[in-house]
């Protein structure tokens, strides 16, 4: 092939992979977030509740090092899934007063770090409830409407994809901590009972106009390196009840997704797999090149997290790279990419 002619071909396949981006991007106009820390992008820094990170070390490897509210060292899941999708990279929080709706329009997040299914997980750290995160959501839908107009703001809230990720903290914040849950519901009653919620929830973003969701499932709770401490504080080991808890759930939510889908016309639901890839991470550390998966970078990396974790701490990591976790509980943002990655050629795919 000559120079001219591969110039030409090389040029060909760049314009390809440009139109491939546009109608990538064109296919999923906005990214909707509902859920807990694991995708709160900054919703907490603007409610009363102990449960934030809008200082640092939180955000210092995020462009400039400063802290937005999310719960790592730099961008989230869903930060990276937006990127991927075609949409900004960065997922803004819909309490953020500085954002407005026209940045709202391609993408918002009504996490809550603290939260969950059950309400009264919510309570726990006076932290925005799931119930509340959907009136937020249908506060987002009416300003759109007068942004976009009616017919475009239909078109985009019925291409969006929406992402629900939250769970971990009923377990670990309620029904393992207080002793309300578990005296109405055995565990495997309380799973039925979230599920529950989730199934009404879906159903009310879909009768809001919602067709393409992904609800994400729990990771394995027992290789968080806080609940690796409070078991086993000198082995460290995964605590094997608390990851069996996660995979029974997550297959209740699996057959949720078929129900739904079945039952629901015009909806594209996807089951969000995180535990997978999180357990095989921990368990083959090497090959994902993380040096440390028991503990988190910053501070002691055994039990700090929000304010516990702040740059006083004297252990804090240089380079979080080579950690799995930020603080007790939360991925770095490597890992994070890492499951963003992941989900988009395993699951997500589907929508492009």
């Amino acid at each position: 092939m000559s120079l001219e002619h591969y110039s030409q071909w090389l040029l060909s396949v760049q314009l390809l992979l440009l139109y491939s981006m546009v109608a990538t991007a064109s296919k999923v106009p906005a990214l909707i977030v509902f859920g807990d820390s694991s995708v709160d992008s900054g919703n907490n820094n603007y409610i009363q509740t102990v449960a934030r990170s809008n200082f640092r070390p939180y955000g210092r490897d995020l462009g400039g090092g400063s802290p937005t509210g999310r719960f790592s060292n730099g961008r989230l899941t869903t930060d990276f899934l937006s990127e991927a999708l075609g949409l900004p990279r960065l997922v803004p929080a819909y309490l953020n007063p500085n954002m407005s709706i026209a940045e709202f329009a391609s993408g918002v997040c009504f996490a809550s770090a603290g939260t969950g299914y059950d309400n009264a997980t919510s309570d726990v750290l006076s932290v925005i409830p799931l119930w509340k995160e959907l009136e937020y959501f249908k506060e987002y839908r009416e300003k759109l409407k007068s942004f976009q107009g009616e017919a475009k703001a239909q078109e985009t809230l019925s291409e969006a994809l929406y992402v629900m990720s939250l769970g971990t903290n009923d377990f670990v914040e309620n029904y393992y901590v207080l002793p309300h849950r578990p005296s109405q519901f055995t565990v495997a009653e309380y799973e039925d009972f979230l599920v529950g919620i989730a199934e009404e929830f879906v159903r009310s973003i879909y009768k809001l106009g919602a067709r393409k969701v992904e609800l994400t499932g729990l990771p394995p709770m027992g290789c968080l390196p806080l609940e690796r401490v409070k078991i086993n504080p000198i082995l460290r080991g995964c605590y094997e009840e608390y990851n069996k808890v996660a995979w029974d759930f997550n297959i209740k939510l699996q057959k949720l997704v078929d129900n739904l889908n079945q039952n629901l016309a015009g909806i594209r639901i996807v089951y969000g797999d995180v535990y997978d890839i999180l357990f095989d991470a921990v368990q083959n550390s090497s090959s994902y090149g993380f040096e440390n998966v028991m503990v988190g970078c910053c501070g002691t990396g055994l039990f700090e997290m929000s304010y516990m974790c702040n740059r006083r701490s004297p252990f804090t990591c240089s380079d979080a790279n080579k950690y799995a976790f930020w603080d007790s509980m939360h991925p770095t943002e490597r890992l994070n990419n890492i499951i963003a990655d992941k989900l988009m050629n395993t699951t997500l795919h589907v929508f492009l």
